[in-house]
């Protein structure tokens, strides 16, 4: 059929899609995972179902070295160019009226640290919502815009700003790169570093890390 229009789009699991863009861009199963929050197995897997899929080999694998073959190469740009245009698409949409930002947080983080309440009195152009418990998973998958998380603060393709002062293990406010200087989110992280600054023993109070 010549009719585009009437045509269904004959797409390969969009998650295979962002195992290989994400690997691609690396060179890295072990990069890529990081990225996408999974394993580097699981990134294994979902390209080597795609390439089984799609019926080519998109990567040489020497010696844990990656390299895209003639096929990897061709096909990079137009995936890549494919999820600019969603996520562009995507941030157009804003409701009317408050813009939605879906905050994760740790289980065992106090959420009376945030003054939840007061952010939403000063920004009620902001409409705030929380999810706890959250990790990493929520974020990669899009559940929650950003997340607070407890760790290290290292994770490739996103912005990581220390939540409490000190070093070593830590919370964390992480939002993909993308997404970082949205008006919204500087709002909240401006809100977070005042709100962390007027109470600092809420640092420094000794918690069990299980």
């Amino acid at each position: 059929m010549s009719n585009s229009r009437a045509m269904t789009y004959a797409l390969p699991p969009l998650n295979a899609l962002r195992a290989f863009e994400a690997a691609a861009r690396h060179l890295s199963f072990k990069l890529a995972a990081h990225e996408l929050h999974v394993t580097p197995a699981a990134v294994g897997q979902q390209v080597k179902a795609l390439e089984a899929r799609l019926g080519v080999q998109l990567f040489e694998r020497l010696h844990k070295q990656l390299i895209l073959t003639a096929a990897g190469q061709a096909y990079l740009p137009g995936v890549s160019e494919g999820f600019r245009h969603i996520a562009d698409a995507t941030a157009q949409l804003k409701p009317a009226g408050a813009v939605l930002l879906q905050l994760g947080v740790h289980g065992s983080f106090d959420l009376r640290r945030l003054k939840l309440a007061e952010f939403r009195s000063a920004h009620l152009e902001i409409g705030l919502q929380v999810l706890q418990p959250a990790g990493l998973h929520e974020l990669a998958e899009g559940k929650v815009d950003l997340l607070i998380a407890r760790g290290l603060g290292h994770h490739p393709g996103h912005r990581c700003d220390r939540v409490n002062e000190g070093s070593g293990l830590g919370d964390w406010l992480i939002v993909p790169e993308g997404t970082a200087d949205c008006p919204e989110v500087v709002s909240f992280r401006e809100w977070l570093r005042a709100a962390q600054a007027e109470n600092p023993l809420a640092n420094h109070r000794p918690r069990l890390v299980g």
